[in-house]
């Protein structure tokens, strides 16, 4: 087998490889300041290790998260607050919005971008309020931690095709959960209007089949 050969098959064989995302670390002044912070929002506190010469682990994780935050002393070498554009997506924008406000949070209240793709860095092209549409990935709401790193809540009720493996889908938080089977079940309202209003005995099955075609990006069924 030649060099190059021996390169596309290893280039081959790592495509069949799960990568999945388990940890963000993000630079921080003050360990305890940060640990009060995000623990304070209702993040899980997985861990606090110290180390020898001031080294420190801590280990925290979103409600619903399958990836966790990691800060600390010796951790990084970035400067603290310069970690920006973290997002975390949630299928209500202003139900998120309103409970880390409640938790003190500085939060910057529901935006859409100008542009309707993506936000825009900073402050630019923010328009107040959620998409006018309500579209899936057009819903913005950020906060900062005391350093200055930067999140950004984004509302995802309907992911694009491709992006959710059908087979993997999952709902992370009671919360999620009771999102999906709201919007199953006004679609499905829709569905009995389109078949004579008759009672759908088969509901159960719809709905499964909605909630997950829906997290996939496959066609929904109408």
């Amino acid at each position: 087998m030649t060099v190059h050969e021996s390169m596309n098959s290893n280039a081959a064989a790592l495509t069949e490889i799960d990568m999945k995302l388990e940890v963000v670390v993000i630079p921080v002044s003050d360990v305890d300041r940060a640990k009060a912070f995000y623990t304070g929002l209702g993040w899980r506190l997985d861990a606090d290790f110290p180390g020898e010469d001031g080294f420190r682990v801590v280990q925290v994780t979103p409600p619903g998260s399958p990836c966790s935050v990691i800060f600390g002393s010796k951790v990084t070498s970035a400067l603290p607050g310069s970690a920006q554009g973290l997002h975390l997506i949630v299928s209500d924008i202003e139900t998120a919005n309103a409970a880390l406000a409640a938790r003190g949070a500085e939060m910057s209240g529901v935006f859409h971008d100008a542009g309707g793709v993506f936000h825009h860095q900073g402050t630019e092209q923010r328009l107040a309020g959620p998409h006018p549409s309500r579209a899936s990935y057009g819903s913005f709401a950020a906060f900062t931690d005391p350093d200055g790193n930067g999140w950004l809540f984004q509302e995802v009720t309907t992911r694009l095709p491709g992006r959710v493996d059908e087979k993997g889908a999952t709902f992370t938080s009671t919360a999620d959960l009771a999102g999906a089977l709201r919007r199953a079940a006004a679609a499905h309202g829709e569905h009995e209007k389109r078949t004579g209003g008759k009672h759908d005995e088969n509901w159960p099955d719809w709905y499964a089949q909605y909630m997950l075609a829906e997290q996939s990006g496959a066609a929904l069924p109408t």
